[in-house]
């Protein structure tokens, strides 16, 4: 039990060490939302290491935490959208059995750029936001192609270590 908190408490670290640089990199195309993930790879890696439950807890509470440490509630309110789908979709392709962890990264960065664009969509009162969702659908393939790249290499090297 000591392990699995201490590990829980390492991966919430690494996932707001990842949200902070994050925040500093200037990674922007003119299209708000528009964000590398880095914060995704965690999320995987705990998907595939330790558990869907200790992930979606971990991703709740960072973002939370970096939300409260860089952001404002109206962040907040994205991150979670974005983040909640993303984990749903991401847990529910992984159970199928059926895709590598790549595609499933890709369908993550995808989805949370749809669950917020949904949300902000709700909060301004203005559909029109929908107009983003090409650029957003092709950035969210792309991220989440990069950062599943990443994750597949870390979740092979990390696999029996945890």
């Amino acid at each position: 039990m000591q392990k699995k908190t201490a590990y829980l408490g390492m991966f919430l670290a690494l996932a707001l060490i990842c949200s902070y640089i994050e925040s500093l990199i200037p990674f922007h195309f003119g299209i708000p939302g528009v964000k590398l993930g880095l914060t995704n790879i965690v999320v995987i890696l705990m998907l595939y290491c330790v558990g869907a439950k200790e992930a979606i807890i971990i991703s709740v509470l960072r973002i939370l935490l970096a939300g409260f440490m860089f952001g404002n509630p109206f962040s907040i309110i994205y991150s979670l959208s974005g983040g909640l789908f993303s984990f749903l979709m991401m847990y529910l392709l992984k159970r199928t059995g059926k895709l590598q962890i790549i595609s499933i990264s890709v369908a993550g960065g995808i989805c949370h750029n749809i669950g917020q664009l949904c949300i902000a969509s709700i909060v301004v009162e203005n559909y029109n936001l929908f107009y983003y969702m090409p650029m957003l659908l092709i950035s969210g393939f792309i991220t989440g192609f990069l950062i599943g790249i990443l994750a597949q290499e870390m979740v092979i090297r990390l696999n029996g270590r945890l």
